[in-house]
């Protein structure tokens, strides 16, 4: 196996959607179409990463920064790929770009329900804030339900 990590770009956006599609657990909006993921990756360029198995893409760590935090979304491993150190892999890499950024913390979004994200990430050394609650409210007028 020679997995190689590269950034991602907007061409690699069917792949990776067709990745996310296949990880249970993981959660998708309208955020995640190909234009608002386009725009995402425009201002925030070189953060988010892939990986790749020769042609097929296997893994994938998105992330931005707000110039004082950083913040993965959608770090996905291929079902088949798992336990093989990728996602661990994705992350490092992600991290020395935030670091060449003098960012000093990262944070990440997890369904409750995904228990198997979970673990990766308390495994990992990531922790639970329980001092913080993350709030969301649509920016669409016309949507007045404040749902997600």
């Amino acid at each position: 196996m020679s997995i190689q990590i590269s950034e991602m770009t907007a061409e690699d956006y069917e792949e990776a959607l067709a990745l996310w599609k296949r990880c249970p657990g993981m959660g998708l909006s309208d955020a995640d179409e190909k234009v608002p993921l386009t725009r995402f990756l425009e201002r925030n360029p070189g953060l988010s990463t892939i990986a790749r198995d020769g042609a097929l893409l296997v893994g994938t760590c998105l992330c931005g920064s707000d110039g004082r935090r950083g913040y993965l979304y959608h770090l996905a491993v291929d079902p088949d790929y798992r336990r093989r150190g990728i996602g661990r892999d994705l992350v490092a890499s992600v991290f020395v770009k935030l670091r060449d950024l003098d960012i000093h913390k990262c944070h990440i979004m997890v369904y409750g329900t995904n228990e198997v994200g979970l673990a990766f990430w308390q495994q990992d050394g990531w922790v639970t804030r329980p001092e913080i609650v993350l709030m969301s409210k649509n920016v669409n007028m016309r949507d007045r339900s404040g749902g997600c």
